[in-house]
């Protein structure tokens, strides 16, 4: 059984990916900043899932703890830093990137980076020797959450290496939703910018929905 590290592990999105893997038998290494922190929210998950299979850690010690998958769920404000310091550790890992650059000012509105996307920016960081891998990026923090209900999304995987897109789109099949093979990186500036689509459309009174995902549908035939 392998180890998924989840940086920025304490915020919604990551406790409900912390959830949905470790319900799909995936050993879990939760980071934050605050390592006591952590290991205070590990507590709440386990009790939920009525397993040990999170355990909590500062950011670092998540990465150290991770076989090879390491997840990026941090705020865009802290996205830059957070990989500096982690970069070290990152080294022979595969960064699974799911920030978007959402504006501070207005979440319905995306600030892409200089370098054209989050997942872009990362690979730029880290160099091209630890793949970068965007994903999971249109998936709602209440939907992760949810657990009585499946995943209502499909899930666009982008990056530059395709051996490293592969294993990330198994890993994310194992919650149970469709993946697809959107490319290199630079396709995460198009699927980064569906999501302030989407809360856009969710907050709308126009729309009788909340929490949307992003579907696939073939053809009629």
């Amino acid at each position: 059984m392998t180890v998924i590290a989840i940086i920025g592990g304490t915020g919604p999105q990551g406790q409900g990916l912390a959830l949905r893997f470790a319900r799909a038998g995936q050993r879990v290494a939760l980071g934050s900043r605050d390592g006591a922190r952590a290991t205070e929210i590990v507590a709440e998950l386990n009790a939920k899932l009525g397993t040990a299979l999170i355990e909590g850690f500062d950011n670092a010690g998540a990465v150290a703890a991770a076989d090879e998958m390491v997840i990026l769920a941090v705020p865009f404000s802290a996205h830059n830093a957070t990989l500096d310091a982690l970069k070290s550790g990152l080294v022979g890992k595969i960064l699974v990137d799911i920030v978007v650059p959402l504006s501070p000012n207005d979440p319905k509105i995306v600030e892409m980076p200089v370098e054209g996307s989050a997942t872009e920016a990362a690979q730029a960081l880290l160099g091209p020797d630890i793949p970068v891998i965007g994903a999971l990026h249109n998936v709602s923090a209440k939907t992760l959450n949810d657990l009585d209900h499946a995943i209502n999304c499909d899930i666009l995987v982008c990056g530059n290496k395709l051996e490293p897109r592969k294993k990330v789109m198994a890993l994310i099949e194992q919650l149970g939703v469709q993946t697809y093979n959107a490319g290199g990186a630079s396709a995460a500036r198009c699927i980064e910018a569906i999501t302030p689509i989407l809360i856009r459309l969710n907050i709308s009174k126009a729309v009788p929905f909340s929490h949307a995902g992003l579907k696939i549908w073939a053809p009629n035939t």
